[in-house]
């Protein structure tokens, strides 16, 4: 597993995925708050006083963590609007010995049912293989969301089974699927990825 990731823009054919900076606290701040009943659903940190200040928090906190190599969260904008902030897609390492980590995303409501989640993990997971060099990669999923399990099916994830009562998310306990995708299985598909217009190029 290689350490210190580049900062910089990486690219899908409709998206643009990038480290997050001050100047999108304002887009951030919106984004969650027209989404909020859909996100208060699923994660445990929206809430409805959400604002410039906690969106400043995220960013800060975010971007010591990419430094440190602890985690790598990107905005989400569209190559024809570059100012709508379409959501968070981040991946991170949790055992370095294993060459592991895990991906997570979210996407504002209003842009949800066009793929972009699946075609942000496609781009998102060639950085964790090829880039950071993982092995493993899972993806956790509360029990009901179904959107985001089509993702992992779509993107060729094997469901492990269920974690229960993980999260705690207004007063509830949330269980969670456990999918994972390994390296070699990645490989097989990243043409796959590619054909079907999630990835620029072919492997």
């Amino acid at each position: 597993m290689r350490r210190g990731l580049p900062a910089g823009m990486r690219t899908t054919p409709r998206l643009a995925l990038r480290p997050f900076h001050r100047r999108d606290a304002e887009a951030l701040v919106e984004s969650v708050c027209s989404s909020l009943p859909e996100l208060s659903r699923w994660l445990p940190w929206p809430h409805p006083r959400y604002g410039r200040s906690d969106a400043l928090r995220f960013i800060r906190d975010s971007q010591t963590a990419w430094e440190e190599g602890r985690a790598h969260d990107f905005a989400l904008r569209s190559h024809t609007d570059g100012v709508t902030h379409l959501g968070n897609i981040s991946v991170w390492p949790t055992s370095r010995r294993e060459q592991a980590g895990e991906v997570g995303y979210w996407v504002r409501s209003d842009h949800t049912g066009q793929g972009i989640a699946t075609e942000a993990a496609a781009r998102v997971l060639q950085v964790a293989f090829e880039e950071i060099g993982l092995h493993r990669v899972v993806l956790r999923v509360a029990v009901g969301n179904r959107a985001s399990e089509r993702v992992a099916e779509k993107l060729g994830f094997v469901r492990e089974g269920l974690l229960r009562k993980e999260v705690l998310v207004a007063g509830t306990w949330l269980d969670h699927s456990l999918w994972s995708l390994l390296d070699e299985e990645f490989r097989r598909q990243r043409a796959g990825y590619a054909e079907r217009g999630w990835l620029v190029g072919r492997a």
